[in-house]
């Protein structure tokens, strides 16, 4: 799988822009606030349908204009495919798949499969269980339609209890409890095969990052990661049942999928508490580095790999590891600038310079 090109009008700084990239290792350097990032958002946007860094689309629309367009060429399984996403400040985005649009946004996810690793993803570890669960989620929306569907649904059933929730707080006749029961039922048979999906997603993550980890520290440590449910599967509507008084004097739904967490410890230490920050970087990069391992036994493809600007922020032994570790596969790098590559030999296969939201210069094959 790879992106052979993109263009860009009217996204971000972006008022055009038309490029093609090479199946192995693009990178885009120049100073900060110059647009970098904002062709990895573009191409996260495709994979994903949301920003990583915006909540709504007119924040993605540059300043003045009221619509932006993303447009990807890509290659998957021997397959040419078009992606076109319009994207309006007033309106839901529309997207089209090879010239046909599609309903549901929902439906775009999975074409292109990236594992996206910022400066962001380092918290992973040592920020609260959130993090750790949009890790979970964001990988399996891509791997798995039926989990993408569940858990849109289970979402929507919370919002929609926890607002039932707050009416009863000051309304509690029983035509709402009733209501109560069937949100409850809904709720449960959702969250029930989501808990067991990711299980299953944290299982096979564990059965990678071990000794990936063990190789990233040197062998100094081996990391276990384990799936830290908030209630099993079984018990869940059990656990809403008996729990509902608390909730709806909390106004909140406090049993369920959306309250779960995993740990990771090395040797004995819960790296979320007691691990130093090295640690905790060294095992947001396992983490993140075990993901492209999973999507290949799972999709029997390569994923595309989007590093934003993450070399500055790991130490030379970790720098050199990571780039070790990513040849084979299309990867997009955002820098300030090359030492890295230099200091390291690494072959770029690509190299843009950006400039205030424009490509001002482009060089091919070159090694550090």
């Amino acid at each position: 799988m790879y992106v052979e090109s993109l263009e860009l009008a009217d996204f971000r700084n972006y008022e055009k822009l038309d490029v093609h990239f090479s199946e192995g290792t693009n990178i885009f350097y120049g100073d900060n606030a110059q647009g970098k990032t904002n062709i990895l958002e573009a191409l996260y946007m495709l994979a994903v349908t949301k920003s990583h860094r915006a909540s709504r689309d007119r924040d993605l629309i540059r300043f003045g204009k009221d619509e932006a367009h993303i447009r990807a060429c890509l290659m998957k399984s021997g397959i040419d495919y078009r992606i076109d996403m319009h994207l309006r400040a007033a309106k839901p985005k529309g997207i089209a798949i090879n010239g046909q649009r599609i309903r549901r946004a929902s439906e775009l996810v999975g074409l292109l499969h990236v594992v996206f690793f910022s400066p962001e993803d380092l918290r992973i570890i040592k920020e609260g269980p959130a993090e750790r669960r949009h890790f979970i989620d964001v990988e399996l929306c891509q791997l798995d339609a039926s989990y993408l569907y569940d858990l849109n649904h289970y979402n929507r059933i919370v919002d929609q209890r926890n607002r039932l929730l707050h009416d009863l707080a000051f309304d509690g006749r029983a035509g709402l409890q009733d209501t109560l029961d069937v949100w409850d039922e809904q709720l449960a048979s959702f969250g029930a095969k989501i808990i067991d999906r990711r299980a299953k997603f944290i299982g096979d993550l564990n059965g990678i990052v071990g000794n990936l980890h063990e190789d990233l520290s040197g062998g100094r440590e081996h990391l276990t990661v384990s799936y830290e449910p908030n209630v099993q599967a079984e018990d869940l509507l059990r656990k809403l049942k008996n729990a509902r008084e608390r909730d709806i004097r909390l106004k909140m739904t406090t049993a369920g999928p959306h309250r779960d967490d995993f740990s990771c410890v090395a040797d004995g230490i819960d790296l979320r508490q007691f691990g130093s920050q090295g640690q905790q970087r060294t095992c947001a990069l396992s983490l993140k580095l075990s993901e492209i391992e999973l999507v290949r036994q799972t999709i029997s493809e390569d994923p595309v790999l989007m590093l934003d600007d993450v070399l500055s922020e790991l130490d030379s032994g970790r720098q050199n590891y990571l780039l070790n570790r990513i040849g084979g596969i299309q990867t997009f790098i955002t820098c300030t600038g090359l030492d890295e590559f230099v200091k390291n030999r690494f072959t770029i296969n690509r190299l843009f310079r950006i400039e205030n939201g424009r490509i001002a210069e482009e060089t091919k094959e070159t090694e550090g």
